[in-house]
Formats: structure tokens, C-alpha cells, sequence
């Protein structure tokens, strides 16, 4: 995610971020917020929620009414004779929104004062649950591993006052305390917890409780090298028409003979399997399974030979990915991969395929149901009949168990066939000794009629965008359509859809990339329908984001790179480094005042460098000036001129001659960021094979080619067009020596 160059204060003197404009995605959904064939009534909705930990439950006229998680939907109470409303619901709308950590106001890039629209506001107030008061400790409490660890007590809490942790199963340390301070134990086991505190067998306040190592998974190597690819572009003699997890296995090979340490990989995240025109792999279905297209087919022991193979030649043979022809092709080919394992599959394939199925739970069982669902009832989710809106573990089973069992055993397939795919790249760059292997990218968020939206619509708001406000350079705002976790939802899963989010992207993976990483602390929330300029900010809970990220990375033994474009507010960037996180340097941006480049004692050692982005140009196309060439053509501002990068280019050469280096080539390029601090460097294929345009144009949908272009050489004649002595030479530096 690319951030402008447009400054912004929030109003109160809390933060100070600047605008992303992000185009890796749209706004797909213009949708009501409410439509009637959602509500399913407000007794439904009651008796939904009436269970939730660490509400307080009121019972009148035989109703139970969660006061606490109900003041969001007054309008549905309206229609409810005989019912309470307490207090709390008729709290005025700005005091809502402050209890839900919306901020209302801010400054724009000009230093204009927003305020956002009244009508917006109540609909984002509506859409996030009703965060639950707290009288003893307000924000979920935070225990790093080695270092003293003490909890502040509000003035209400009354003493002595007893606590206990409760893993699940059973409660894993307790005390009391007779002080307004609770001293942690020093020997917790990580994880996440509920804090029970006060009462006897009920208590009287529950809140999440994290014990984390105190950093995040911080690598075993010194520095390195990454091979940066969009899969889908590759272009091989034996693919579909798109790349694959075997070329993602040449890949790596190609890597490791080129002395890198990994491959850089766009998100593999689930897409639609009936929308392959949406194809952006940063607009996910859900970020917990897998693209089904980088399945290789042929590589299923079960398949037989049976898709059109002059259709695929001719796909082979294209400049773009045509994703309808390739669905058509493999969705057609995994059904009669599968058939046949239903029918041919050994004892020792059904024993994987249980394993799978064991080691990701419950979850693609649900996965598996939605998207059975989803095919059955053609309309989002929040349409279905009532029964089917909020996925339920009985239901789920009886389904799978059911007629329609073979539809959701096939999905289960195919994921499992797409996970052992990418272990065996992952168990390949192990054998070759690879420090990282696997860069995997993490979107935003997700499409609202998407399962991971259904799956966890606590602490994902399925009406509400994420984006960013009005800035000098997109003066709209930006809206990327995706919606995003929501700070209440996660408090009340105890960050469970975070944790399973990251767990899933750190399968497989040696380092991961958060897109938009300032998100941990705050998103830009829009209204569905709604201009991009009347959203608001909604803060995060950072502290417990980061805790839960850092147990995730030492547990898979991860490395976790923000995405931490432009500036963010002060000491944002200190607190990611304090907690291991690292930063994300794209050397286009790391300028002076007046336009210099840094030099490469710049750059700090937990870091990715990186020329570019997908979303700028290549190195060719910048030299070449083809990126501003490009945008006029379709209408878009560059937001530079050609006197400016005339100065640029400049700029380039002299920060290069300044270390030595007398060519302004892309391996002159490459030997500078080379020589940096930062323990990772990435290059991209298309700069190694002189590719001009970019993957990606933000503000387009269909004026570009977005996600489709396929590179020009294929996978086996790559080493010929790469200079493969220059690049040897530039990476000397951090080059491991090629198994």
C-alpha cells in the first residue's frame, strides 16, 4: 500500500499520519446497510448474543436483553414492545462514537478541519459492536515474557480483589490482590487469556489477557537476499496459462542458483472461484485458505488427462492471464482429480487428507459450507436464509454429513491439495537451506461477502470500508472496499480471528509483509455508499495487535515486516521495532527535502529494502519515464513532471557516485541496496528482465491490465536474459553460496 505525500493531523493533538492510496483494490459493494432480509428481528439478534463473555444480562418480562452489546441497534428495539433499553442505549451519538474510539474530526493535508457527516457517523456507530465497559481495567492487558509486568486498578475497583486467568479448559494461575497494582506471575505460559476479576464463581469484569514473548520471531541469518515474483505472471512451457506451485518450485531453484535467500510473493489469499475477473490478490474471499488457481493439476496423483489442451495452449501462449479460461479449465480438472480420489485414493492420501483436515480444525469444515452455500444461494451472505447467516458448528457438521457432503468434501480437496502444494516449495527451500524461504503477503482486510466476513462478523465490519481520507494527491479520498478488523470485535473474540489470520499466513512462510501495518492502530472506516471523505477514524488496540503478532511470528518462526510506507504518527515506527516488527523501506520514497536520495548508512538493519512497489513503476519504466507517459494517456495525474523526474534520475546517479558506483543500470541499482544495513533486500523479476510496465496502476480497474500482464520470458529461459554475473557481483555482499 503506497502512502501521498499529504500530511494529516487528528484534531486534539493525538496522531499526525498522512494518506494511503491504495490501488489494489475497489469498492465492489454499494449495498443497504440493513436490508430487512438481514435482521432476522431483534429476538434472533438477542438470543444470538446473550451469551457473550463479559456482558451484563438483563432480564425483563421474560426477554434476556444484552444491554452491552445492544445499544448499536436501537432502531431494531423500536419494533419491540415490552422491552428495557437501558441507559447506556440513549447515550448521545459522539459519546457512542468516543466509547467505540471513533474520532470524529481531523485535519486534513491542508489543515482543514473534517467533520464527519452526522448521518455517517451513526451508521459506522451501528456497525461496529458495542465495546463493553469496563469499571477496573479498561484495555486488554498486555504480559511480555521477561520483563516485569504490573496492571494498573481504576479507582472503582473495590478491594480486595481476586483475579484468575482462565485458559479454556481451566484456570492457569489466580490471586488477590489488596493494592490498586496486580504484579503478573513471571511464569505464564504464552497465550491468549480471559481475565476474570472480582466475584466468587461469576465475575464481575472479563477482559482479554495476552502473555507474549517480548518480540516478535527476529530471524537466524545476518542478511539476505529475495527474489521478488507475481506468481500468477509467470510464464512457463507446462503451465495452464498462469503460475503455478511447481513454477513456484523453479523459482526457487532459479533463486538459489542466483545465490538469494527466498522468493517474494504477491498474496495467495482464496479468491471467488465464480468471479475469476476479480482477481486482485489483495480483494480476498478470506486470508486463512488458499488461490486455488496456483494448484499445479497435473501434479494430483489422481488426475487423468482431460481438459482442453489446445484451449491451454493457446492460454500458454498469452500476453495476459485470461482468469475465466484458466477457472473454466482447472476448476473442471480438480472436479475430476477429485471424483477420482473419491473413488482410486490410497490408504496413505486419505491419511493426509484427514491430517489436513485435523490440523486446520473446524475452520475449512466452514470454509468448506460457505463456499457450498454460497453456490447454493447466489447472493451475499447476509441474504440466506436466517439459518445459514452465522455459521453454526451443528449446522456446518449436519451439511458436510448430509446430501450435499460431497460438495463440501471437494473444497476441503482442493484447499488440501493447494496446502501440500506450497509445503513442498516450502520443504524445497528448506533442503536448499534458504534463510527465508517463502515472503508471503498479507491484505488489508476482505471482501464483506467474503467467508471470513461471515465466519467472524464480531470483529469484522461487513459495512464499513477500509481507506483513506481526502490528501493533496487524491483529493477524493480513497476507498479500497475491503472490510477490516474492528477494535470491540476483537476484544470480545479475545483476538482469536487475528491470531488465526496471521497463523494461516505464517504457515508455510519464513517472512510475511502486513499491508498497511499503521492499521494496527487505527483505520480510516467508511461507510458503505458513502464518499471516501465521510469516513472516520476508529483506533486499534496496538499494545495486544502487536503482543498477538509476536507470539504468532516466534511460534512459526516468522518474520513479520510492516508495511509502513510515508509517514505515521510519531513513535509508531519505534513502538514495530520495540516489539521485533520490521520495517519496510522502498528507496523511491526515501528522500530528503530536496529530492536526494539517502545514503546507505540510512537504513536500519531490521529492515526490507526494495527499489519499488507493484503499485509503482518498474526500474525500466521509470528511467524511461513510460509510468507518466502511462497515466496522462488514462487520464490520471502522475503527481510528478517530467522536469521532476529529470531531477530524480539526477539524484539517483549522484547518490550512487557518492558510494562508488559509476553505472546507473539495475545491477548498479541492486550492489547500493546491497550494501545497506537492512537484513533483507528484494529485487523484483520484472526490473531483472527489463519489464516496463507495472503490475498495477492504482485509481484503475479496467483502463490497466492490473493483475493479468505475464512476464515475457518463461521459466526456463530466465537465467539467459538475466545478466547472472552482474547480479552475482551487486549481491555479493549478502549472497549465500547455491546448494
Amino acid at each position: 500500500m503506497l502512502e501521498s505525500k499529504g500530511s494529516t493531523a487528528i484534531c486534539g493533538g493525538a496522531d499526525s499520519p498522512r494518506y494511503f492510496a491504495h490501488g489494489d483494490a475497489i469498492d465492489m459493494e454499494l449495498r443497504p446497510r440493513f436490508p430487512e432480509a438481514e435482521k432476522g428481528g431483534a429476538r434472533s439478534l438477542c438470543k444470538s448474543r446473550s451469551h457473550t463473555i463479559g456482558s451484563r444480562v438483563e432480564h425483563h418480562a421474560g426477554r434476556t436483553v444484552n444491554t452491552t452489546i445492544f445499544f448499536f441497534h436501537l432502531e431494531n428495539f423500536a419494533a419491540l414492545p415490552g422491552v428495557c433499553v437501558q441507559t447506556v442505549c440513549r447515550m448521545d451519538l459522539h459519546n457512542q462514537a468516543k466509547s467505540l474510539g471513533i474520532l470524529t474530526e481531523f485535519l486534513d493535508a491542508r489543515g482543514e478541519r473534517h467533520v464527519t457527516d452526522e448521518t455517517a457517523l451513526k451508521i459506522i456507530v451501528e456497525a461496529l459492536p458495542a465495546r463493553i465497559p469496563r469499571r477496573f481495567v479498561e484495555d486488554p492487558v498486555v504480559v511480555r515474557a521477561g520483563q516485569p509486568a504490573r496492571t494498573e486498578l481504576a479507582e472503582a475497583a473495590h478491594l480486595p480483589l481476586r483475579w484468575r486467568i482462565d485458559a479454556g479448559p481451566g484456570i492457569i494461575a489466580e490471586g488477590e490482590t489488596d493494592g490498586r497494582t496486580i504484579v503478573w506471575p513471571r511464569d505464564l505460559p504464552f497465550g491468549t487469556y480471559r481475565l476474570l476479576l472480582g466475584g466468587g464463581a461469576s465475575p464481575e469484569e472479563e477482559l482479554p489477557l495476552i502473555v507474549s514473548p517480548p518480540r516478535a520471531f527476529a530471524g537466524d541469518f545476518d542478511r539476505g537476499w529475495l527474489l521478488a515474483v507475481q506468481l500468477y505472471g509467470v510464464r512457463s512451457a507446462r503451465n495452464w496459462g498462469i503460475g503455478d506451485f511447481t513454477d513456484l518450485e523453479g523459482l526457487i531453484e532459479l533463486a538459489n542458483r542466483l545465490g538469494a535467500d527466498g522468493i517474494g510473493l504477491n498474496p495467495l489469499h482464496a479468491l471467488f472461484d465464480d468471479r475469476p475477473g476479480d482477481c486482485s490478490p489483495y480483494s480476498p474471499n478470506s486470508r486463512l485458505f488458499l488461490n486455488a488457481l496456483y494448484i499445479d493439476v497435473e501434479k494430483i496423483p489422481e488426475y487423468r488427462p482431460t481438459a482442453d489442451y489446445g484451449a491451454i495452449a493457446r492460454m500458454r501462449e498469452s500476453h495476459f492471464v485470461d482468469y475465466a479460461g484458466v477457472a473454466d479449465q482447472k476448476w473442471r480438472a480438480l472436479r475430476s482429480a477429485y471424483d477420482a480420489f473419491c473413488v482410486h485414493a490410497n490408504a496413505e492420501r486419505r491419511r493426509d487428507f484427514e491430517a489436513f483436515r485435523a490440523e486446520r480444525g473446524p475452520l475449512v469444515e466452514r470454509f468448506a459450507c460457505f463456499e457450498v452455500l454460497r453456490h447454493m444461494f447466489h447472493k451475499p451472505w447476509w441474504e440466506w436464509p436466517a439459518e445459514w447467516r452465522r455459521p453454526v458448528a451443528t449446522k456446518c457438521a449436519a451439511l458436510r454429513g448430509g446430501p450435499d457432503g460431497h460438495e463440501v468434501e471437494f473444497v476441503e480437496f482442493v484447499q488440501w491439495t493447494a496446502d501440500r502444494q506450497l509445503q513442498s516449495c516450502k520443504s524445497l527451500a528448506d533442503r536448499l537451506g534458504m534463510k527465508v524461504g517463502l515472503y508471503l503477503d498479507v491484505a488489508v482486510g476482505v471482501q464483506s461477502d467474503g467467508f471470513d466476513a461471515w465466519n467472524e462478523q464480531e470483529a469484522i465490519s461487513r459495512h464499513l470500508a477500509v481507506g483513506a481520507p481526502p490528501d493533496l494527491l487524491n483529493v477524493l479520498g480513497q476507498n479500497w472496499g475491503l472490510a477490516g478488523f474492528n477494535a470491540a470485535g476483537l476484544d470480545i473474540t479475545c483476538f482469536e480471528p487475528f491470531r488465526q489470520m496471521l497463523r494461516a499466513s505464517m504457515r508455510h512462510a519464513g517472512a510475511i509483509r502486513l499491508d498497511h501495518v499503521l492499521g494496527l492502530k487505527r483505520l480510516y472506516l467508511i461507510p458503505h455508499g458513502f464518499p471516501a471523505r465521510q469516513g472516520a477514524y476508529v483506533q486499534m488496540p496496538l499494545e495486544a495487535l502487536l503482543a498477538v503478532t509476536a507470539l504468532e511470528s516466534v511460534a512459526n518462526r516468522c518474520v513479520v515486516i510492516g508495511e509502513d510506507l510515508g509517514s505515521v504518527p510519531e513513535g509508531f515506527r519505534e513502538q514495530m521495532a520495540d516489539w521485533g516488527i520490521w520495517s519496510y523501506k522502498v528507496v523511491l520514497f526515501e528522500r530528503d527535502n530536496q529530492g536526494r536520495f539517502h545514503g546507505v548508512e540510512h537504513y536500519a538493519p531490521n529492515a526490507l529494502i526494495t527499489f519499488n512497489t507493484h503499485d509503482l513503476s518498474t526500474y525500466a519504466g521509470w528511467r524511461s519515464f513510460s509510468d507518466l507517459k502511462q497515466k496522462r494517456s488514462l487520464g490520471i495525474d502522475p503527481g510528478e513532471s517530467d522536469d521532476a523526474r529529470w531531477h530524480a534520475l539526477g539524484m539517483l546517479d549522484e547518490v550512487l557516485r557518492r558510494h562508488g558506483i559509476h553505472s546507473n543500470d539495475l545491477y548498479s541499482v541492486a550492489g547500493f541496496l546491497a550494501r545497506t544495513k537492512s537484513r533483507l533486500m528484494a529485487l523484483s523479476l520484472e526490473d531483472l528482465l527489463g519489464v516496463v510496465d507495472q503490475p498495477n496502476i492504482p485509481g484503475t480497474v479496467d483502463e490497466h491490465p492490473n493483475w493479468r500482464q505475464r512476464l515475457p520470458v518463461a521459466l526456463e529461459a530466465m537465467e539467459g536474459v538475466i545478466d547472472v554475473a552482474a547480479l552475482k557481483a551487486a549481491t555479493h555482499e549478502r549472497a549465500r553460496i547455491p546448494r
